[in-house]
């Protein structure tokens, strides 16, 4: 244990954030800079639980009093060692993850949980720093190729697995750069790309081949695949998105979050879908329509609305939800403290009606009801439609699952009663030595989810190869048996 006492000396501490004014004038990253003195004390605060309650918060188990307990006796060699152990991108998941970890954390019973998140981002940026992440070359090959179809946190952790195993593996990715949503859904100011790419580097290093630009289905058949690896792996994600099919849907000036978003991040400067002066209305009230806010204001829109359907959540635990499980909980992050400063709005228990158009064709506003619900089916509540002006509308409403375009019909894969790739408990699908990983056979979910599939699905590509593994297997009870 670092500190029996640091629970009770040392109060929750985060970094401060950039002042609004300042960063959204830029694209970096909102967080300013954390003393080593301040993340000691952080660390300090781990009680080393009996039964520690983070590991089963967090789905990739995540040795996690052992790394504080290191960081807290100033070993950041071992501490990264043992961080490694269980993730391959601490990186990602220490600035993007909600932390599932923190909300089973045991001090969070009665106080505020260990600020597990802000050690991890240290611990593996002081690793970077350092020079302590290096390639890790297979001490032989086995000769067998594998092909990993999308370049996500699920697809990147699968390939690196299986190219430290000695695989050949290619990732496939459809976009014109390496990763997924990381590179293209998340904004620069939640993670700077360089992150990416220093990861990337490292994997290039080990032996892992990337080839972009690449519509695997259309420009690569499935025939072909097949008859090129000897293993598949699936980790294109849930991309078919939820849609608002409502009068005036077709206007212009509506997008999807994953439409308004992308070229947003592959041009900061200048998108082609951009808000400056314009009135915008993000719909939908989770991470992606934090996003598509924070976006927003730094192209310098002139308004900004945030609508949710559902009815505003408490700041505090609910009892149905009690600890450890994870709770729906009423979150100002960086982009909604930006949208207060702006004078923006976060309206919640609101339907949308309509959206209204000018002589143009261009929407110009939104007719929207208030409603009760989610019990009463979202009943709209008479005398409360209005009109919000809105001049760009992005839908950040979440994702239904996989696209089912050609390269999953012509692999004849089976879906399971959500409408997902559906696989057995080695992620094997009903198509022999093809696999799924991530939001695309679990459904859209976290990054840490991801990543942990994409470990396990590594894990049984490797046993079905070769027929043993030396991979951690990571007991995942989603991993749904085929339909």
């Amino acid at each position: 244990m670092a500190d029996p006492k640091g629970f009770l000396t040392h109060e929750r501490e985060l970094p401060a954030r950039r002042p609004v004014e300042v960063r959204i004038q830029d694209w970096r990253e909102v967080y300013e800079g954390f003393s080593q003195e301040k993340l000691t004390k952080q660390a300090a605060r781990c009680m080393d639980c009996g039964i520690p309650f983070c590991h089963n918060g967090c789905p990739l188990g995540n040795l996690i009093p052992e790394w504080n307990d290191l960081v807290y006796r100033d070993d950041w060699r071992e501490a990264i060692e043992r961080l490694h152990a269980t993730n391959n991108f601490p990186e990602f998941t220490g600035r993007l993850c909600p932390a599932p970890c923190e909300a089973a954390c045991v001090l969070g019973i009665n106080s505020d949980p260990v600020a597990i998140k802000r050690v991890e981002v240290e611990i593996i940026d002081r690793a970077f720093a350092e020079g302590w992440v290096t390639p890790q070359i297979p001490a032989k090959k086995t000769g067998k190729k594998v092909a990993v179809v999308g370049s996500g946190p699920a697809g990147l952790a699968a390939a690196q697995q299986l190219t430290r195993a000695g695989h050949d593996v290619v990732v496939f990715e459809r976009a014109d750069k390496v990763g997924g949503l990381l590179r293209y859904g998340i904004p620069e100011f939640k993670m700077e790309k360089r992150h990416l790419d220093r990861r990337l580097e490292q994997m290039r290093a080990e032996g892992t081949e990337f080839r972009t630009g690449v519509n695997v289905g259309v420009d690569v058949t499935a025939a072909r695949l097949r008859a090129e690896f000897d293993a598949i792996v699936l980790a294109g994600g849930a991309t078919a998105w939820r849609d608002l099919p409502i009068a005036g849907r077709s206007l212009k000036g509506v997008y999807q979050a994953m439409e308004y978003l992308p070229p947003a991040n592959r041009d900061l400067s200048d998108s082609p879908i951009n808000a400056r002066g314009k009135h915008v209305v993000v719909i939908g009230g989770g991470d992606t329509g934090a996003d598509c806010i924070g976006t927003a204001i730094r192209q310098g829109a002139a308004s900004v609305t945030q609508l949710e359907i559902m009815p505003k959540p408490p700041r505090t635990r609910p009892g149905h939800q009690p600890w450890p499980t994870y709770p729906t909980l009423f979150k100002v992050e960086s982009a909604h403290e930006e949208l207060e400063k702006q004078g923006g709005q976060r309206v919640y228990a609101v339907s949308t009606l309509e959206f209204v158009g000018d002589e143009s064709g261009h929407v110009r506003a939104l007719r929207v009801v208030d409603v009760e619900g989610p019990e009463t089916g979202f009943r709209p509540i008479p005398g409360t439609e209005r009109e919000i002006p809105a001049e760009l509308v992005t839908l950040a409403m979440g994702f239904l699952g996989p696209e089912k375009g050609p390269l999953l019909t012509d692999l004849g894969v089976e879906y399971d009663a959500r409408g997902n790739v559906a696989r057995d408990k080695t992620y094997m699908t009903n198509v022999e030595g093809v696999f799924t990983a991530g939001d695309m056979g679990r459904g859209q979910s976290l990054i840490v989810w991801a990543i942990a599939e994409g470990r396990a699905a590594a894990s049984g590509v490797d046993r079905y190869l070769t027929g043993e593994t030396a991979l951690p297997y990571p007991i995942l009870p989603t991993a749904r048996p085929l339909v």
